[in-house]
C-alpha cells in the first residue's frame, strides 16, 4: 500500500497518470484546506486506483481509509466530493489528527 514518506505529490500524480494511461479507473485526492494541527499540508495528494491501491499521502490513520472508501465511489460514479475530516482533542490521535485538527480533501475521479 502507499506510503507517504519516499513520495512527492509530483510523483503521486505521475502514478495516477500512469495508472490512468494502463487503463485503470483512478481519484485523486487532494487536501484542500487544514485547520489547527494537520500532518499533510494543503496540496498534498492521494492516488487511489480502482482496486483500492493507493500512494501518496493526505492525512493518516483513519481519515486515510475513509477517503480511499469514498474514492471507489466517485471513480464508480465519476461525482467529486469534498469531505471534512475534524476531531475532539481527545480522539485526536487515534484518527491520524494531532491536537484535534481539521482537513478539507476533494476527491475526483481523473478522466
Amino acid at each position: 500500500m502507499g506510503n507517504a514518506s519516499d513520495l512527492t505529490d509530483r510523483d503521486v500524480l505521475g502514478i495516477a497518470e500512469s495508472w490512468r494511461k494502463a487503463g485503470r479507473g483512478v481519484a485523486i485526492a487532494t487536501v484542500m484546506e487544514t485547520w489547527g494541527s494537520a500532518p499533510r499540508p494543503a496540496g498534498s495528494h492521494l492516488a487511489i486506483d480502482e482496486t483500492g491501491h493507493f500512494e501518496g499521502s493526505v492525512s493518516g490513520g483513519c481519515v486515510e481509509g475513509a477517503v480511499v472508501e469514498e474514492a471507489l465511489d466517485v471513480i464508480a460514479s465519476g461525482k467529486a466530493r469534498v469531505m471534512e475530516f475534524g476531531v475532539a482533542d481527545e480522539t485526536a490521535w487515534r484518527v491520524g489528527l494531532s491536537c484535534g485538527g481539521r482537513i478539507s480533501v476533494l476527491v475526483e475521479r481523473l478522466d
